[in-house]
């Protein structure tokens, strides 16, 4: 079994985004063409609504591409006392699709609210409501064969190096090792996933510029602060090896630690000016990004 076989890529790394303004988004026939071309097996969801809908469709589409399903991310707010009932329905709906369309993961994101409120600190009883929603996330997606990952995430209740310690001693669950937004809250992926391996159920591979994201940091504290949709939009998020972060090593301890799951080529870009012409665009920053990984030592492509 080829180290490849373990990586899947997402739609995002292609600009697909339900942001408004995010950026052109390219048919869903280009983008699943151009992950097949590039030699993927699997794929995240991506934004709602982008992919079909139904399980039978889902599937259709995508065994068309000789691709099949990864992973889905879905928000849900489960710090509120009010929007319990909702955040189960939405987790038993995304799950239900989700195993349908033979998935194996579920990327819970704990956001603030429905429209992505910033993030602010959980008050105690906050905290022990998220951990019984995640508790009742985890057995929603027991009952139907996934398995659930929580994505730290910028601008989720999730976001700090605080939240990801509070959440590791708190509850059981397994995280997305997302490098970048990991790292853009202040929690060390190479530390993480050197001291928590056990404790990783997917892995986001995404390069960052350091300078960029201090930038981005810093003008929160700003009357004007920098949305992330303009600082990917900038460039934040570049191709891997492109960036600063130490993608190879955080591989090679993951690897040595006993982690066999899944890595997700996962570049959040957009696409801000024209069309790209065919062949042309992100499908050659997620191409620079396999060479990169292609030429990391001891791993065979």
């Amino acid at each position: 079994m080829s180290f490849f076989d373990r990586f899947a890529t997402a739609p995002i790394s292609w600009g697909i985004c339900e942001v408004p303004g995010w950026g052109h988004q390219l048919s869903v026939e280009r983008v699943l063409a151009e992950m097949a071309g590039l030699g993927f097996s699997h794929t995240e969801l991506g934004s709602l609504g982008w992919l079909p809908s139904t399980a039978e469709e889902l599937r259709s589409v995508l065994k068309g591409n000789s691709l099949a399903l990864l992973a889905g991310f879905v928000p849900v707010v489960l710090h509120d006392e009010t929007q319990v009932d909702v955040s189960e329905r939405a987790a038993i709906e995304a799950a239900d699709l989700l195993a349908a369309a033979g998935a194996k993961y579920f990327n819970t994101a704990p956001v603030m609210s429905w429209d992505w409120q910033p993030r602010r600190e959980l008050t105690v009883t906050e905290w022990s409501r998220l951990i019984a929603g995640l508790a009742m996330v985890e057995e929603v997606c027991a009952e139907r064969g996934l398995t659930q990952v929580v994505h730290e995430h910028w601008g989720t209740a999730i976001e700090t190096v605080d939240d990801v310690n509070h959440l590791l001693e708190a509850s059981p669950v397994l995280f997305v090792l997302d490098t970048a937004h990991m790292s853009l809250g202040g929690c060390d992926p190479l530390e993480f996933a050197s001291r928590n391996s056990d404790r990783v159920g997917l892995v986001h591979l995404k390069d960052m510029r350091l300078r960029m994201a201090d930038a981005f940091k810093k003008s929160q504290l700003g009357d004007t602060p920098l949305s992330l949709m303009g600082a990917v939009q900038d460039g934040i998020w570049p191709a891997i090896g492109q960036g600063d972060l130490p993608i190879a090593q955080i591989i090679e301890t993951l690897e040595a630690n006993g982690y066999d799951g899944w890595y997700v080529v996962e570049q959040d870009c957009a696409i801000t000016g024209a069309k790209p012409a065919p062949g042309d665009g992100p499908v050659k920053d997620v191409q620079q990004s396999i060479e990169f990984l292609a030429g990391l030592p001891g791993l065979a492509f």
